[in-house]
């Protein structure tokens, strides 16, 4: 099979990594990485035998697909201008500024017949993968995704930059349209919102209650969700999934035995997990787990927090 020939729009934190995940897989050619910074393109380039450029706009059409990295502001030009060309897009979440522009995308990708998947990463954690999500849907979910205060990420606020996971997760989970959403927050460091808390109610009446800081003392990263007949914790940083249910004995007369289940996974590599996902999805044209309409959804759903978070 021939090699794709892949490239990475973005070589700052977390593209010099997409950069390592492509040099690795046999069924992957990295051919270029791109920044404006090119000092800081050269040092990845060099570590994985990859050409330099400053502008991607010179590798446009001599590409089968790409990681687009940068800035969020940057993400619809450049998804668009690839798919334009004919390259799978790997776009990093939040998949755009706006909604109309992810419309845009996800109509561009369906008239190219091009794969779009959108980096929610955590759809790649294996305690989230260890869930059957159809065994029985949610009637309330809690999570919490807390985290020291790093600079890197403050092009946006932490309902883009940290809840927007969850907000993934739940939606993906509940499968059901959002019919009221509540939210409180606040800034403390920077311009925008650091702490926040959204209360999500659906139209199947599952609830779900969202917090995200990016202000803590501590990192946690856990989602709680409470089934018909079972309590299910996610432990997204320890990789922990243990799951409650009521069993065929009797603990008292008349009231179910509770039975536990712990599963412990391994530290995989989440990125490279998704990367090698979008890999297949190309090869078989198979539809990725995280499509550009569940980047959408994820988008839409944050922006509506994120304005009653303004509204005060």
């Amino acid at each position: 099979m021939t090699k794709l020939k892949c490239a990475v729009i973005g070589t700052g934190y977390l593209g010099k990594f997409h950069a390592e995940k492509y040099a690795g897989l046999p069924d992957c050619e990295l051919v270029a990485v791109v920044d404006t910074n090119r000092e800081a393109a050269e040092a990845v380039a060099a570590k994985f035998g990859a050409s330099v450029y400053t502008d991607y706009t010179e590798i446009l059409g001599k590409v089968d697909a790409v990681s687009i990295v940068v800035p969020t502001s940057l993400h619809f030009q450049v998804s668009r201008d690839f798919l334009a060309q004919g390259a799978h897009v790997l776009v990093e979440k939040p998949i755009t500024v706006t909604v109309e522009e992810a419309d845009q995308l996800i109509a561009l990708a369906k008239e190219k017949k091009l794969i779009l998947q959108v980096g929610h990463l955590e759809r790649f954690n294996p305690a989230i993968l260890g869930l059957d999500p159809m065994h029985e849907k949610p009637l309330f979910i809690e999570s919490h995704r807390l985290s020291p205060f790093n600079p890197r990420a403050n092009d946006v606020s932490v309902v883009l930059d940290l809840m927007i996971h969850d907000i993934d997760i739940i939606l993906a989970l509940v499968d059901s349209e959002v019919e009221r959403i509540d939210a409180s927050g606040t800034a403390v460091l920077t311009q925008g919102t650091d702490i926040a808390n959204a209360r999500i109610t659906f139209k199947n009446k599952c609830v779900a209650n969202v917090t995200a800081s990016r202000i803590s003392m501590k990192t946690e990263r856990k989602m709680r969700m409470f089934r018909p007949s079972s309590y299910v914790s996610v432990d997204f940083q320890n990789r922990v999934l243990a799951q409650y249910r009521t069993g065929t004995k009797e603990m008292f007369p008349g009231v179910p035995e509770i039975v536990s289940e712990e599963s412990v996974f391994e530290n995989g590599d989440a990125l490279l997990e998704e990367i090698k996902h979008f890999v297949q999805c190309i090869q078989t044209g198979s539809n990725p787990l995280v499509p550009g309409e569940a980047g959408r959804r994820a988008l839409a759903t944050a922006i509506e927090i994120s304005k009653l978070l303004a509204d005060g």
